[in-house]
């Protein structure tokens, strides 16, 4: 009598597990090293085998299996995947190797909920280093229904713990795992550690050698199925039948595409059924004194795939789409998951998403953003052209928009909107010349920069009536809300001093919109608006006062104020005379101790000039005043005799423009 899948399924996990646990005979459990048992619990593992989901089947034999385990075995649990989507960081070990905890295990396992990567070779290297593989052997099982997704090499990474620690081994079974280079990546690791690999269809008694203690020796016998024709291996669920001389059935539990057992000469004979459609193909074959395989055909499988998506999604939406391929049928480099029109053929789509079949067997999939009726398509693409080899219906539904904003706004400054919508990170918030098409805008924002529902985009810089729209940014770009915005003229105003001294820095008082991309710029005369020789933008502005370096080369240069939005204003603009940098004192030669005296000063006027006084080739001030408003200061004479010099210093280089000498006596 044939089992239901599911239940095959759970029987032949338990056995792989069992298989690969160092528990053989009471007298070795003594000897068992500790063990950490690493499950997978990334997105994937909410994939189905027969209506249910692989982490409940898992959840189910793990339970089940913990109940049976001698009491002084020292098991653990890490997981990966768990707690975080797209982190490859998310590894945690929840119970501690040790006895006695077997309710702990069961517990943890039971409330795990799927969600990351597949961090498979860090959760085995956390595991090994909580078990300290370098001091003592240690065992890890690893049950991964996929392939490592976070750049480590598994193969490198079981040679690496090999080397470093002492009788470490890593057992793996691969769990529903369909792509032969991803069983291969998992076989690598537990080989390279002398460890077991079993696939989620192998026999019930994976790790059991067959014990023969009499002579002659037992032959390795290698069981293969191939599809017929193709000679291709068979890569799904199979129910495999084994009888042999002195012994009736001998195995009779699910695997992949074949299995090793270990035979003593003698005749035998051996069946395999695919459950999937119950095609059944046998052989006889004769054990000699040589290792031998016996190879079954069975009729290639015809593709089932199935489609699963929400009946109805709203217009632009990005809507979670899965599927499920049984059968022989291998996904090919351009599959897609494509949107089309009722009776549209093969090749005709509305929209696709193209070659991500080949990332898993779920994606998102945003809708059209035309109300209507299409259907759902998973199409192949080879030589013969489009195959539609699975459809069901989709309804896709209106949406709709809203935007609260300011108008009238002054030109080339920041907006605030608060937007309502379908708010996917695509669509945007546009400003547009009205009756405008709907892919021509003036400025816009994407909602990938919201902050909730609040968005900042600049006004034009010209003014004049404008609309701003929600525009929702599909498979086509479409209008969902149009509210009219005023854009009024706004102005600057720039005070400085002039002229300003070549290559010092130029101390500017403004008026304006007052935008941090706005910038104060010195430009030769007539230049265009984005043609500047220096600036600096209101963004480093304190208050409403900045500094701009002034030019090297002396001339008559502009000082701008430049609006810096879609297209670049000038709104202000004033002469700027740039002089060479020169100064000039007037003194007293001579001076009493602790005098005070007056120095007469011609020069840049920076407001952090000073004017000192400092023995001859030292940097030493030794007394000093700032040059304030007009063009004398006051200072006192050091108190000790002797030659000093008096120094007009310019504050933002700190460089000396002028000096005389001073004697005190």
């Amino acid at each position: 009598m044939r089992r239901p899948i599911e239940t095959l399924f759970k029987a032949f996990f338990a056995a792989l597990f069992l298989a690969v646990l160092p528990l053989a005979a009471p007298a070795q459990q003594a000897q068992s090293p500790r063990t950490i048992l690493v499950l997978d619990a990334s997105g994937s593992m909410w994939g189905q085998i027969d209506g249910k989901a692989k982490i409940n089947i898992a959840q189910e034999v793990i339970r089940d299996l913990l109940r049976r385990l001698p009491e002084d075995q020292e098991i653990g649990l890490t997981v990966y995947g768990h707690r975080r989507k797209g982190d490859c960081a998310d590894i945690e070990t929840l119970i501690p190797p040790g006895t006695g905890n077997r309710e702990q295990i069961a517990a943890a396992v039971q409330a795990i909920k799927p969600k990351g990567k597949t961090p498979l070779s860090a959760a085995v290297i956390k595991a090994a280093e909580d078990l300290k593989y370098t001091e003592e052997a240690a065992t890890v099982i690893l049950i991964s229904d996929g392939r490592e997704t976070c750049e480590l090499d598994p193969c490198e990474v079981g040679r690496k713990l090999e080397e470093a620690g002492i009788g470490f081994t890593a057992h793996v079974i691969g769990f529903d795992v369909a792509k032969p280079q991803d069983r291969a990546e998992l076989q690598c690791l537990a080989e390279a550690t002398g460890g077991t690999f079993r696939t989620a269809s192998s026999a019930e008694e994976l790790a059991a050698a067959l014990e023969v203690v009499a002579e002659p020796t037992p032959v390795s016998v290698a069981f293969a199925a191939v599809e017929k024709g193709s000679g291709r291996p068979i890569g799904d669920q199979l129910i495999w039948t084994l009888e042999h001389e002195g012994s009736t059935l001998i195995d009779t539990e699910p695997q992949e595409n074949g299995f090793t057992r270990d035979l003593l000469p003698g005749k035998g004979r051996v069946e395999v059924m695919r459950p999937a459609d119950e095609a059944v193909a046998q052989a006889a074959f004769s054990v000699g004194d040589q290792a031998m395989k016996v190879t079954l055909e069975l009729p290639p499988l015809p593709p089932e795939i199935t489609i699963e998506a929400p009946d109805r999604v709203g217009a632009g939406e990005v809507f979670p789409v899965r599927w499920q391929i049984r059968g022989g049928y291998v996904m090919g480099e351009k599959d897609r998951i494509a949107i089309a029109k009722p009776g549209a053929k093969a090749g005709e789509f509305v929209l696709y998403v193209y070659n991500s079949t080949m990332q898993g067997d779920a994606l998102g999939v945003k809708a059209p953003v035309t109300p209507g009726s299409y259907e759902l398509r998973y199409v192949s693409y080879d030589r013969n052209g489009h195959r539609v080899l699975a459809s069901r219906k989709l309804e896709v539904e209106p949406v709709s928009a809203s935007l609260d904003f300011k108008s009238p706004a002054p030109a080339g400054t920041r907006l605030d909107v608060q937007w309502e919508g379908p708010g996917d990170k695509d669509d945007f918030i546009a400003v547009a010349k009205p009756g405008a098409k709907v892919n021509e805008k003036v400025t816009f924002a994407f909602l990938l920069y919201s902050e909730g529902n609040d968005l900042v985009l600049k006004t034009p810089v010209t003014p004049g009536t404008y609309e701003l729209r929600y525009v929702q940014n599909g498979n086509e770009k479409k209008i969902l809300a149009a509210e009219p915005l005023v854009v009024e003229p706004v102005s600057a105003s720039l005070d400085f001093r002039n002229p300003a001294p070549a290559g010092g820095k130029l101390e500017v008082q403004w008026e304006g919109p007052g935008d941090k991309d706005d910038f104060i710029a010195i430009a030769k005369p007539g230049a265009k608006a984005n043609e500047k020789v220096t600036f600096t933008f209101l963004a480093y502005s304190e208050g409403n006062g900045l500094e701009v370096k002034i030019p090297t080369a002396p001339g008559t240069y502009e000082l701008r104020y430049v609006q810096n939005g879609n297209e670049k204003k000038i709104l202000a603009s004033e002469r700027l005379d740039v002089i060479p940098m020169t100064a000039n004192l007037t003194a007293p030669d001579t001076a009493a101790p602790g005098s005070q005296i007056k120095v007469t000063w011609e020069g840049p006027g920076h407001r952090r000039d000073e004017i000192v006084i400092a023995k001859p080739g030292s940097d030493n001030v030794v007394s000093y005043a700032g040059v304030g408003e007009g063009s004398e200061v006051s200072l006192y004479a050091p108190t000790v005799k002797g030659d000093y010099e008096i120094r007009y210093v310019y504050g933002p280089l700190g460089k000396v423009l002028a000096k005389r000498p001073l004697k005190v006596e």
